[in-house]
């Protein structure tokens, strides 16, 4: 008898050695281990968003970007006054967190933003886009417009000042965003030479 409880005991061994496996995985599962990770994983826009708000941002772009334009002529339906604080600048960075649900702290992220508002990427629908619930006027039409008419050194420049003021980390190892930082030291180096040499022949 002894012999043959002998011969059952190491039969024995993998089966508890898995029942323990899927016993110790239950308990993870069941105690959140997991939905914390997942928690973790999709929390991180939330939290950028909240951390800096879009009435804040607004505020330090045009601080930077001084002729960018405003587009804070409409009228709100609450008071019937114009709402100077709704700017392209704010319609804008909620259009691109909240409405698409875009990080903050990417370039490609926002090139994709200005890219639909030059209808070379997703469609934009009057319903969804900010201002339409508090504005009279849908201010959708003029945002496209303002957007177009701006040159490809100033979209670059609104991109990078977004995404310093969102992530100032990165604005640390990055240019001024001004437009006019990154012509200076190309036009400063290569015409110099050529200059002289002009210079020195009419001697």
């Amino acid at each position: 008898m002894s012999k043959n409880l002998s011969f059952i005991q190491p039969l024995l061994k993998p089966w508890q050695t898995l029942t323990a496996l899927m016993v110790v995985g239950v308990i993870v599962l069941g105690s959140g281990a997991g939905k914390s990770i997942h928690r973790n994983l999709f929390s991180i826009q939330p939290a950028i968003a909240q951390r800096i708000t879009p009435s804040d941002v607004w505020q330090l772009v045009y601080q930077q970007l001084p002729n960018l334009p405003r587009e804070n002529k409409y009228i709100s339906k609450e008071n019937g006054k114009v709402a100077e604080n709704n700017t392209l600048v704010t319609r804008l960075i909620r259009y691109h967190i909240y409405t698409k649900g875009r990080a903050p702290i990417y370039r490609l992220d926002w090139k994709l933003t200005l890219a639909d508002y030059l209808g070379a990427n997703e469609i934009m629908y009057d319903t969804t886009y900010p201002g339409n619930d508090s504005l009279r006027e849908n201010p959708l039409e003029g945002d496209r417009k303002a957007i177009t008419h701006l040159t490809r050194s100033q979209r670059d420049a609104l991109v990078q000042v977004l995404v310093n003021i969102f992530n100032p980390a990165t604005s640390q190892n990055t240019l001024s965003p001004s437009p006019n930082t990154t012509p200076s030291p190309t036009t400063s180096t290569t015409p110099q030479p050529q200059q002289r040499g002009g210079a020195e022949l009419l001697k």
